[in-house]
């Protein structure tokens, strides 16, 4: 696992390693309330002489975003929209990510204000990133701490090239809010009709989601904020 050479001299950043990254429990070997826990035992035993062990390589490099609340609250209002994000890991294999995710809080364990993200490698979750920035992004709706399983199943479809047009995915965002929690699927170029379309139908459908979700272009998004309005709606 390629683990990001992100300066560690923040307590938002502490704070972010220590709610994406537990303190495994002693005392208490029950799981907690939507977390999915793995098989310990296959996973820690060493493999018979004679196998080697197998590696299932991804398509692309995928990296996991954190922006903590305390992190928000602590940046300037003149610093630009992202800036507290954080780098926590970036897997390139299968094992990697089911090592990383099984030992990582799932939304519903999240606190409340934190936006913790998945996307291609080298790719950043903002808006002002170049790949990014002609983009826009689909969004589905839960109940708080109903999310855990359609955000594990939007990661598999992405990290796992799921999507007919799977070149124009970017990642996947989780935002933990008091009474709701939203997962957007960010796309690359939002006037490709089309693709976005196809999108937005093939991820409602890996979801079983069956409200109408709408598709937001991130140039709106910077200039209209909460104001901006669906261009596509699946």
């Amino acid at each position: 696992m390629v683990v990001e050479d992100a300066p560690k001299t923040s307590a938002s950043e502490d704070q972010a390693k220590t709610e994406a990254n537990p303190t495994p429990r002693e005392d208490d070997d029950e799981p907690e309330e939507g977390e999915i826990v793995g098989d310990q035992d296959s996973a820690s035993s060493k493999p018979s002489k004679g196998i080697a062990p197998q590696s299932l390589p991804l398509e692309h490099s995928w990296t996991f975003w954190f922006d903590s609340p305390a992190a928000k609250s602590a940046k300037s209002k003149q610093e630009d929209w992202g800036s507290s994000i954080r780098p926590i890991y970036t897997f390139s294999t299968v094992e990697e990510f089911w090592s990383i995710y099984n030992n990582i809080h799932h939304p519903s364990k999240l606190n409340v204000g934190t936006d913790f993200h998945c996307f291609k490698y080298k790719i950043e979750p903002k808006w002002e990133d170049p790949v990014c920035a002609n983009g826009g992004k689909w969004t589905v709706t839960y109940p708080k701490g109903k999310s855990d399983t359609s955000w594990l199943y939007t990661l598999l479809a992405i990290i796992g090239e799921q999507f007919d047009h799977g070149d124009e995915i970017c990642g996947a965002v989780v935002n933990v809010r008091p009474r709701q929690e939203k997962i957007s699927l960010w796309t690359k170029n939002a006037a490709n009709e089309a693709a976005q379309l196809s999108i937005g139908k093939q991820w409602k459908g890996f979801l079983d989601y069956n409200e109408t979700i709408g598709y937001i272009f991130h140039e709106d998004a910077m200039r209209q904020e909460r104001g901006a309005k669906n261009k596509y709606v699946a």
